[in-house]
């Protein structure tokens, strides 16, 4: 029941009388004068700390400089970088667009979600950089590493700010273009005092691994001191596991063993939790002979009550090490372990790579059988096989010389539309040499250019090779001369397998055409090995003076082709000269043109007569017509009048020279 307004009034001054008990006084309404500041300054402060805490990366440079409440706030500088989008902004109808693009990703017509998104960056609804790295992870993932660049540059140019993923994805890209140089060049970029955004983790994992990978393994060390000196609290395991594989690769037992007493000692002398170290660590002792201590980390890092986590990754780097190193048997027991503790999506032991690892400890053993069917296992783990699992088992079939069961994973492979790349061609080509099945590797050679594959120069000498084994010269120059049709160039390889199979059937015109073909192509070098082989076969055929006549017919052509390439300079100046001559003559010709037209539109005005009438009205212009000439046409007039006063000066310049003349006879 609502009260009265006299009763309220009467209430009112009793309740001012009250007293107010002091536990109570928590549960009242702070008034202004509890306050040290007034309230729309503190929620101001308080809304300002957020927004920066939001958009602002954790800095490792020590705190910025508070600015007190109510003081200026300090001028911002124009050339500063622009710092990334936070997450809020993926809003609205921008989170329309981002979903539209997404779609698109998932259907897989990555052009059409490339060209959206430059379409819509100029547009009222500017993509996110979230949905510009969208894009360019789905383009990395397909290795579109042209596309990827181009569409980074764009939106680049367009002051999309990039986040750390963004700069991860371009880094991730030039580190599988094995452009480990570029992509350090870019990564001291985000090193600036002025970057506004710090590498993650995950951006010293890419360079780590490219940087080991590539054997540069001084760069690598440095990379991974300047990461503690980035303020990161400790060290990453993985950054060093890559660091450690790279040593493995070089032989370098003793630093992977060092390298892994450092983590231990900076991780607080404990045992190191993540597994992923130990695969490479065991790898380390193996290269020292060390089998004892490797299988000691072993049954304690994977014994019964240990703490270390391992996962897919980490498992299948162990797997490695015991099969590259004649431990098959604890492989397989480790294998059954890894896919009886696979539980997808709960927990992932078992990955493509496990399968892949298992191939190779089976092959090492020369258990090609047991390698098929461990192969075939993967669906039973969802794993699905690629072009590379594919062309690996190939590779050790043919190897082997067991090209029926490479020749079965081929067609397996179109079964699973899975398409075989460049390198699978090769395989098969070199497995059906390796059993003198010389037609079916031409085959195979050839079906590469009828599924639309461009074989390389590699690709043609194996096939070249194989014939010239078995004496099919001819066939071989035919291949040889294929080569610049398919627009593929010949290297030095080329050119010595057909050379030295013509000096060996004593074929020296050919022989020494080879030889030419090497001294007029000036990206290979023709090795004193050749030349003394060349000269070797002549001298044995009497034949001294062929080497000298060949220098000098080499000498000839390319004086003759220097001499064509400045003729067909000078021709591409002389047409290029013609044609800026006609582009002259039609630039003065539309001038003459817009004159005339000039002229006509001024009679139009004035209604000229023609014929009779117009000479008789031709003796003058009246100030009328003067008026709208001049109004017409002002240049005209202007030019007009300087042309009169110039006819005027010559006029008595001539007047004062013949007085001149006429004083002087």
């Amino acid at each position: 029941m609502a009260l009265s307004k006299p009763l309220l009034s009467r209430l009112l001054p009793l309740s001012h009388r009250l007293p107010i008990r002091p536990h109570l006084r928590l549960l009242c309404l702070a008034t202004p004068t509890d306050l040290p500041d007034p309230p729309t300054d503190a929620s101001a402060e308080r809304r300002r700390r957020k927004r920066r805490l939001r958009v602002e990366p954790p800095s490792s440079r020590g705190p910025a400089p508070q600015r007190a409440p109510g003081g200026p706030r300090p001028s911002s500088n124009p050339n500063a970088p622009k710092l990334p989008e936070p997450a809020s902004v993926l809003s609205g109808k921008r989170l329309d667009l981002h979903r539209r693009i997404l779609t698109l990703v998932r259907e897989n017509d990555l052009e059409e979600a490339a060209l959206l998104t430059r379409h819509s960056i100029y547009s009222n609804c500017r993509p996110t950089v979230f949905t510009c790295n969208a894009v360019l992870a789905a383009q990395l993932r397909q290795a579109r590493y042209a596309d990827l660049l181009t569409l980074h540059r764009f939106v680049t140019q367009a002051s999309v700010a990039p986040t750390v993923a963004t700069h991860n994805i371009l880094l991730q890209a030039y580190c599988d273009c094995r452009r480990p140089e570029t992509a350090l060049e870019h990564f001291r970029l985000l090193l600036k005092d002025d970057s506004p955004v710090l590498p993650s983790p995950t951006t010293y994992r890419i360079l780590a691994r490219s940087l080991a990978e590539n054997s540069k393994l001084d760069l690598a060390l440095e990379l991974k001191d300047g990461m503690l000196e980035r303020g990161f609290v400790a060290p990453d395991p993985q950054v060093y596991a890559f660091i450690m594989g790279g040593f493995v690769n070089a032989g370098d037992g003793d630093t992977v063993i060092s390298l892994y007493e450092e983590l231990k000692e900076k991780l607080g002398g404990g045992s190191i939790l993540d597994g992923v170290v130990y695969g490479n660590l065991m790898k380390g002792y193996f290269l020292k002979s060390m089998e004892k201590e490797a299988m000691d980390c072993y049954h304690e890092v994977l014994g019964d009550g240990s703490s270390v986590r391992f996962g897919a990754v980490s498992y299948n780097m162990v797997l490695d090490a015991l099969g590259r190193n004649g431990k098959l048997e604890d492989a397989v027991q480790l294998f059954d372990r890894m896919c009886k503790e696979h539980d997808p999506p709960r927990r992932i032991a078992v990955n493509l790579g496990s399968f892949n690892v298992m191939v190779d400890a089976y092959c090492r053993a020369e258990r090609f059988q047991d390698a098929v069917e461990v192969f075939g296992k993967m669906g039973e783990k969802r794993c699905s096989p690629d072009a590379l699992s594919y062309n690996n088992l190939i590779d050790w079939l043919g190897r082997n010389e067991l090209v029926g069961e490479a020749e079965g994973l081929y067609n397996e492979m179109g079964e699973r539309s899975i398409n075989p790349d460049e390198y699978t061609y090769v395989l098969l080509i070199e497995s059906c040499l390796k059993v003198d099945r010389v037609d079916d590797a031409v085959g195979y050679f050839n079906k590469m250019f009828d599924v639309g594959l461009r074989p390389n120069a590699n690709a043609f000498n194996k096939v070249i090779g194989g014939l010239v084994k078995v004496d099919r010269l001819d066939e071989a120059h035919r291949f040889f001369d294929l080569m610049p049709e398919k627009e593929v160039k010949p290297n030095i390889a080329s050119y010595e397998l057909l050379l030295r199979a013509y000096t060996d059937v004593a074929r020296l015109d050919d022989a020494i055409k080879m030889a030419k073909g090497v001294l007029l192509d000036e990206s290979v070098v023709f090795t004193d090995e050749l030349k003394a082989v060349l000269e070797g076969a002549l001298e044995k055929e009497g034949r001294n003076e062929d080497m000298t006549k060949l220098y000098e017919d080499v000498e000839r052509e390319k004086a003759e082709a220097a001499a064509l390439a400045a003729e067909e300079k000078a021709r591409a100046e002389a047409l290029a000269k013609e044609e800026e001559e006609k582009k002259k003559a039609e630039a003065k010709a539309k001038e003459e043109a817009a004159a005339i037209a000039s002229r006509a539109a001024i009679d139009a005005v004035l209604g000229r007569k023609s014929g009779a009438e117009k000479d008789e009205s031709s003796e003058g212009l009246n100030v009328e017509e003067a008026q709208v000439v001049e109004s017409q046409s002002g240049t005209i007039g202007v030019a007009g009048e300087q042309s009169e006063d110039e006819d005027q000066k010559k006029e008595e310049s001539d007047e004062a020279s013949s007085q001149v003349t006429v004083s002087s006879s």
